[in-house]
C-alpha cells in the first residue's frame, strides 16, 4: 500500500511538472525575455538584461516584508518565483557573452572558409596547361 501511494505521488509530481513546463512556463514574462535573449540577435542584450534582476529581488523583498507584517502565506510562492527569475537574469549575462563569443568565432571561421576557398581558385593562372610536360632532351 505504501508503495502504491509512493508511486502515485511520483506520478502526480511528474504530471504537474510537465504541465507546468509545457503550459505555464513558456508564458512567464521572464522566460519570454530569456528566450528572446538566447537568439543570435538577442545575445548582445544579455548583460543589460541583468539589470532586470533588480525589480524581481525588490518584489521578493517587499513580499517578505508583507509576510512578516501579517499578509497571507501565499506570498511565499511569489517570493520563490521572483527569486528564481532574478537569478535567471543574473546568469543570462555571462552566459550570453560566452554564447556571443562562440557565435562570432563560428561566423568568422565560416567567413574565412568562404573567402579562402574562393581566393585559391582565383590565384590559379588561366594559361597553365594540365597536360604532361614535353621532354625536349629525348
Amino acid at each position: 500500500m505504501l508503495a502504491l501511494i509512493w508511486f502515485a505521488a511520483i506520478a502526480v509530481g511528474v504530471f504537474i511538472t510537465t504541465r507546468y513546463t509545457l503550459v505555464i512556463s513558456p508564458w512567464l514574462p521572464s522566460n519570454l525575455i530569456l528566450n528572446a535573449i538566447r537568439t543570435r540577435r538577442g545575445l548582445k542584450w544579455g548583460v543589460p538584461a541583468m539589470l532586470l534582476a533588480i525589480p524581481y529581488f525588490a518584489i521578493a523583498y517587499w513580499c517578505t516584508v508583507a509576510i512578516d507584517t501579517g499578509a497571507t502565506g501565499l506570498l511565499h510562492l511569489v517570493v520563490l518565483i521572483c527569486i528564481i527569475s532574478g537569478f535567471k537574469f543574473i546568469w543570462i549575462g555571462p552566459l550570453s557573452l560566452i554564447h556571443l563569443a562562440a557565435a562570432r568565432l563560428r561566423e568568422h571561421a565560416q567567413h574565412r572558409r568562404d573567402t579562402c576557398g574562393a581566393s585559391e581558385d582565383s590565384h590559379t593562372p588561366a594559361n597553365v596547361s594540365t597536360a604532361e610536360p614535353v621532354n625536349a632532351g629525348n
